[in-house]
């Protein structure tokens, strides 16, 4: 890329007071030059930087950004760092149920939200909704590897109006210019900016009982080899079992603040892994007395503020300067969580590993406890993408010199794994492309189905798959060339030549074939008069000897010599042949025999060798008497017993040769050659024809799930001759993992009548995932949930069934035996107080959130569903005021 230089029009000094990186500045210049742009760099490394840049570049032509995150809670951050940069009026924020500002130059959004907005327009034309939009953002654009939100990121790509710029920041992936080569396909000129430069490096370190060890060698490419040797001798640090023991987190954390490592955050793989840890160091105090006060200023105004929002077991540890940060905890808590780790007043935060994704929480020093994790196929070795991922978070740019990476010593993980994903490279981005109902019926209510296929085949997904296609395509391809060559040589001989040579060809088979009929039937005919005219032969008689115990390669003319008993009714022959060789033959053995031929006079006295044993097949040879007479066997005429017919076949095949050998292609002399090319291009055809047929299906997965849904869809009345019907626009209005499902629930009227808090309940029922087993609660569903939930159960099974049958495995609403989860969304719909809430569920605060946030959304989208009644419109309204309150509400100050 060797673009001019920086643009003249922004001073990036006044907005960037510091140098620069190398592919801060390539990127910055790509987008001066009207590119798009992947940034692939570590995480910390100052990506932001570049989407910033976007942003002032915009602002200065009076144009908008989008800027999009893969999470609600980034996006929330993004809004208040972006009021402190830019003002407070020139950001708006949109989110599933939060709308701000959403006229201002910078609206950060949610990457669904952006593809949703998509949806309303025709592919590649501007809409209403994207009007003086100069770039979007995608931060955090590894999330495409991600399997539920995947789908969005590609669709937002391939979506996007081409005039529109794209800034793609990502961490470190292995295939950087395949999603560059990708982006330039479907969206146009993108540049990749790459860089594994970290402007704090990373130093991975290994703690067990004994203490915290250089990880890796000091050229950083393998284990230190005081930790492999120490591996094979230490005895001492075994556990119970033999198995190796873990250092304890107390001492870790001793070990972190004793080497002026701190602050940290300390992954662990569980919600309760996190709040034990949490329990077993809270009498720690790991801050001074400056901090504490700060501390506890914050702490206590923001109880002050959201007294229901006070963890127990975490309030007190906050206060020393240790916290918990995971799902299971209240999102409100979370943020003030975040708030002090980024002051530098929360020493160590015990989080699971989705801290590491996207939250700007950078810390001096990660430590990783395991490098093994269960998953839904039973524990695995961590990947280098996900170690990388909680390792970027060490270093703070501006504040460390470097940032620690320590890992631990556990009874199933030890040195030699963590110095492997220390010195791994970054997985490669792995497309999670699905087809949805909602995809197929926006794209279906704007695009003919032959524009959607053209879409579809625009994915990320099939891009991979065309790619690793190639060679079969590059084989068919080389098929194909032969073949052309060869009926480029078959075409120059004519047609009509070639039909007439190959009906010759096709005669003389036909009389090769009479021929060996008729000599078959004149040869059987024969045996039967030699076996009667064997029994009268006498000495002198001369045959032709060749069969089941004359085994020779060609028939030999002999002459009889004698007769002697055989085994059964007919006597063994002793003959003399032409090779001078004595035989003993039987009648079996007897080709022909020529009585019309002069008998060969034999002396009384001429006999064969004493000592040859009179078995049939026995072959002896001949002496200088023998000789003589042998010299006087003739050879017959091979025609002499020829049959009539057989004679008169042979004449007329001989006529058909002698057509052929006139032929024009016989005398060419490659007639062989020709008719193997003729063979060998039936065979391309045919192979080229099944490889296709193969390919198609291979290549066409994406297309057929597409097509499998409209299927689906068709037969449940949501779309007619490829255009949605009503209740297809109500799907299409929806956003959930089945928006078929919705659909209907909504549409069947089920729900029209029902009292505001009753909804809210079964809108909970409709989109919450079946949840742990061992999960409880204590309140009841009322009759009228119930029965609103009952009456729902056909359409459910009825969408089941259908999926089920067609190889769809979306969810359908919650099972029924966990239908009583919903009632403590009825509950805080009638204004329950949130701790009593928590105390009669064995839910987490996090997870009790989660559902009425889904809930809350799917009641804010049904206002702007079309054709629904305006009794459960306004009733979803006071429904959503119901439950969207502290502290289930978005806390956007």
């Amino acid at each position: 890329m060797n673009y001019p230089a920086l643009s003249g029009e922004i001073d990036l000094n006044s907005i960037f007071p510091f140098e620069l990186d190398e592919f801060q500045r390539e990127a910055i210049a790509s987008l001066n030059a009207g590119h798009s742009v992947v940034v692939c760099a570590p995480t910390g490394s100052g990506k932001t930087l570049v989407g910033e840049y976007a942003i002032y570049r915009a602002l200065a032509h009076s144009k908008r950004v989008f800027y999009t995150t893969p999470l609600k809670a980034l996006s929330n951050q993004k809004l208040r760092d972006f009021r402190e940069e830019f003002g407070f009026d020139s950001v708006g924020l949109l989110t599933g149920d939060a709308s701000i500002n959403r006229d201002a130059p910078i609206l950060v959004m949610t990457t669904e939200i952006f593809r949703n907005m998509l949806y309303g327009t025709p592919i590649g034309q501007v809409g209403i909704s994207l009007v003086d939009v100069e770039a979007v953002v995608l931060d955090e654009c590894h999330y495409m590897n991600d399997r539920q939100r995947g789908t969005v990121w590609e669709e937002s790509i391939i979506y996007c109006p081409r005039n529109v710029q794209l800034v793609a920041l990502s961490a470190t992936v292995a295939n950087s210019d395949e999603l560059t080569h990708w982006l330039n396909q479907v969206h146009g000129p993108t540049d990749l900016i790459y860089s594994d430069f970290r402007p704090v490096p990373l130093e991975f370190h290994f703690g067990n009982v004994k203490g915290v060890f250089p990880l890796l060698n000091e050229s950083k490419t393998k284990i230190n080899p005081r930790l492999s040797k120490r591996g094979k001798r230490g005895r001492g640090e075994r556990g119970r079992g033999g198995r190796p023991e873990a250092p304890s987190i107390s001492y870790v954390l001793s070990q972190l603040k004793a080497r002026d490592m701190l602050p940290a955050i300390y992954f662990i793989f569980s919600r309760r892994g996190c709040d034990k840890a949490v329990a077993e160091v809270g009498d720690l105090w790991l801050v001074d007395a400056e901090e504490s006060q700060i501390l506890r200023r914050q702490i206590d105004d923001f109880l002050t503020r959201n007294p229901e929002a006070g963890r127990a077991g975490q309030i007190a540890p906050l206060y020393r300067g240790i916290a918990a940060h995971h799902a299971g905890i209240l999102p409100a808590w979370k943020v003030l969580v975040e708030e002090l780790f980024q002051q530098g007043l929360i020493k160590v935060v015990f989080a699971t590993e989705t801290l590491a994704a996207g939250i700007n929480m950078p810390a001096r020093t990660t430590v990783i406890s395991t490098l093994s994790k269960r998953t839904d196929t039973g524990h695995r070795l961590l990947n280098a993408s996900e170690f990388l991922q909680m390792a970027g978070r060490a270093g703070r740019r501006g504040m460390d010199e470097r940032g620690h990476v320590v890992t631990l010593q556990t009874p199933f993980e030890g040195a030699k794994e963590a110095a492997y994903l220390a010195t791994s490279k970054s997985d490669p981005l792995v497309s999670q492309f699905t087809p949805s109902y909602g995809m197929v019926l926006n794209l279906l209510q704007t695009h003919s189905l032959g524009e959607a296929k053209e879409l579809v085949e625009r994915s990320f997904g099939q891009y991979f798959a065309n790619m690793h296609l190639r060679p079969q395509y590059e084989y068919i391809a080389e098929m194909e060339r032969q073949l052309a060559h060869i009926q480029e040589q078959i075409a120059m001989v004519g047609d009509e030549e070639l039909a007439k040579y190959e009906k010759l060809r096709q005669r003389l088979r036909v009389e090769q074939k009479l021929l060996k009929t008729l000599q078959e039937q004149a040869q059987q005919t024969r045996r039967e008069e030699i076996k009667m005219m064997l029994g009268f032969a006498v000495s002198g008689t001369l045959l032709s000897l060749k069969g089941k115990y004359i085994l020779v390669s060609r028939p030999i003319t002999a002459v009889l010599v004698g007769k002697t008993p055989g085994s059964g009714r007919a006597p063994y022959l002793i003959c003399l042949g032409q090779d001078n060789r004595w035989y003993v033959a039987t009648n079996a053995d007897v080709l022909d025999l020529y009585g019309e031929l002069p008998r060969i006079d034999l002396a009384p006295d001429f006999l064969p060798p004493a000592h040859m044993q009179a078995e049939p097949g026995r072959s002896i040879d001949g002496n200088e008497d023998s000789a003589k007479v042998a010299s006087q066997i003739p050879e017959p005429d091979p025609a002499l017993h020829q049959a009539p017919e057989v004679k008169e076949q042979m004449v007329r095949l001989a006529e058909v040769k002698e057509q052929i050998e006139a032929h024009p292609l016989y005398q060419a002399g490659n007639t062989g050659n020709l008719y193997k090319q003729r063979a060998r291009a039936v065979e391309l055809k045919e192979e080229i024809e099944e490889l296709r047929s193969q390919l198609e299906q291979q290549s066409q997965h994406h297309w057929e799930e597409f097509v499998n849904l409209i299927e689906i869809l068709q037969q449940f009345n949501c779309i007619e001759n490829l255009v949605p019907t009503n209740l297809g626009q109500m799907a299409a209005a929806i956003r959930g993992e089945n928006e078929l499902w919705l659909g209907l629930a909504l549409q069947s009227g089920k729900l029209d009548d029902i009292d505001p808090q009753h909804l809210a309940a079964i809108a909970a029922a409709l989109v919450t995932e079946n949840p742990r087993p061992d999960s409880s609660v204590n309140y009841k569903i009322s009759e009228e949930v119930d029965e609103a939930w009952s009456q729902l159960q056909k359409i459910r099974r009825s969408v089941l069934k259908v999926q089920y049958r067609h190889g769809v495995a979306l969810p359908v609403g919650l099972e029924n035996r966990y239908i009583n989860l919903i009632s403590i969304v009825e509950q805080w719909a009638l204004g329950i107080e949130w701790t009593e809430l928590c105390d009669n569920t064995s839910l987490d605060e996090g997870d009790i959130v989660r559902i009425l946030r889904r809930s809350l959304d799917l009641l804010s989208q049904i206002p702007h569903v079309p054709h629904i009644s305006d009794k459960l419109r306004s009733n979803a309204y006071r429904a959503m005021q119901l439950i969207d309150r502290f502290p289930v509400n978005e806390i956007v100050e």
